[in-house]
């Protein structure tokens, strides 16, 4: 499995057989997609950083809300949750998408408002590698993502959704990364542009990746 970081929320998971883009992001946000084709598209919510699926060619199935689907071997997992703390009133709902894929159970939070209660847990508690916002007023911020991290505990953080020089100067309002890394005690220039992990090289104990987007 072959993780890169397109920026935002926005994954490539590359499997042995299939490959899937979450939350594929609007141009105007300051990233870009490049030429993507996949035949699953993922969407946490419906906002512009988060639901371009014009973006991903290839026709893909799109999966767009809580419940249960099986395609092309991948199994997902739509979990309920909100985009703030008063149970949507502020910015709607938003999907957390468990994803299981060559044996490893990828979690994506999406645009997640708040920490988890019992219900979503129970769904996302086997998570091996954990896609987590952390950029704050619109998402959990870096403390509050790292409360989620310990009610998980998976074995891979990644984190995403806060500022970046690509973002700057747009109406994104974003914590940027070094409060997380200052939060869980890591060293925020130690980036790497992908990540390849197996079933077999999960880390024993928990480790936070970042990823650098692609340009």
């Amino acid at each position: 499995m072959e993780i890169l970081w397109l920026g935002h929320s926005c994954f490539q998971l590359r499997g042995k057989n299939v490959t899937l883009i979450t939350d594929p992001f609007s141009p105007q946000l300051g990233y870009s997609l490049g030429k993507l084709n996949a035949p699953i598209v993922t969407i946490s919510h419906d906002h512009t950083g988060h639901n371009y699926v014009q973006g991903v060619g290839g026709n893909p199935r799109v999966v767009r809300g809580p419940g249960e689907y099986e395609i092309s071997d991948v199994l997902i997992t739509g979990v309920a949750s909100y985009h703030d703390t008063k149970r949507g009133q502020e910015h709607g709902r938003n999907t957390i998408y468990v994803i299981h894929i060559d044996e490893l159970v990828i979690c994506h939070l999406g645009d997640l408002g708040h920490t988890l209660q019992e219900e979503q847990l129970e769904e996302v508690a086997d998570a091996d590698v954990l896609l987590i916002p952390i950029g704050g007023h619109n998402t959990i911020n870096a403390t509050q993502a790292a409360e989620v991290i310990s009610q998980v505990e998976p074995r891979i953080i990644i984190p995403m959704h806060y500022r970046t020089a690509a973002v700057e100067g747009t109406r994104e309002a974003l914590d940027p990364l070094d409060k997380f890394c200052r939060e869980m005690g890591v060293d925020m220039t130690n980036t790497q542009p992908k990540l390849v992990v197996t079933r077999n090289n999960l880390p024993a104990e928990t480790q936070v990746v970042i990823l650098s987007h692609r340009v």
